[in-house]
């Protein structure tokens, strides 16, 4: 049986954002369309309003949430990893930090992003605190990283954090981030 989770587009100055929740209904996979429904959409707003934040002017990017088994599947074939992990990004077209965007009549996809509502869940107390902030760091990590942003080096690392942290402080979320993160 496939979800029956609402599947949200939101857009706003030449940007849209949709969401798409691929887990399976039934089997106790989800346990609360309604709740489901509603992590995806906020995931997609606050997708959205990262990349206005980030001063991105055109473009669609598309969120999907994920089981475990998928994701796991997605961490091996594309990061050499074993075992599911929170978040995977999957930059296409996105724009390179500090460059304009070319005006151009021709469609953009930024790319994809997949969160693991599982993963999420099950680290968020210990992680961000809860778990309506953990999506949100979910969220805006993933969407950074889909814009060229990486934590791999000192500098880089230093860059993302600020901004994720400016980020969440503008969405009302206090508790810091991770060291980890």
């Amino acid at each position: 049986m496939t979800s029956s989770v609402a599947q949200p587009c939101i857009s706003a100055e030449g940007i849209e954002v949709c969401g798409s929740d691929n887990r399976q209904v039934g089997d106790a996979k989800i346990a609360s369309v309604a709740k489901a429904a509603a992590d995806l959409r906020t995931c997609c707003e606050i997708a959205l309003r990262t990349l206005l934040d980030q001063q991105v002017t055109r473009g669609s990017l598309d969120l999907f949430f994920v089981d475990a088994e998928e994701m796991t599947s997605l961490n091996q074939q594309h990061m050499g990893q074993s075992g599911p992990t929170d978040v995977l990004s999957f930059p296409l077209d996105a724009p390179v930090p500090g460059q304009a965007q070319p005006n151009s009549d021709v469609p953009v996809h930024l790319g994809d992003l997949v969160i693991c509502p599982s993963v999420a869940q099950s680290q968020a107390k210990a992680h961000t605190g809860s778990e309506e902030a953990e999506f949100a760091l979910l969220t805006i990590h993933g969407v950074l990283h889909i814009l060229g942003h990486d934590h791999a080096l000192v500098e880089e690392a230093r860059v993302m954090h600020h901004h994720e942290r400016e980020l969440l402080s503008s969405l009302g979320y206090v508790h810091p981030i991770p060291t980890g993160s």
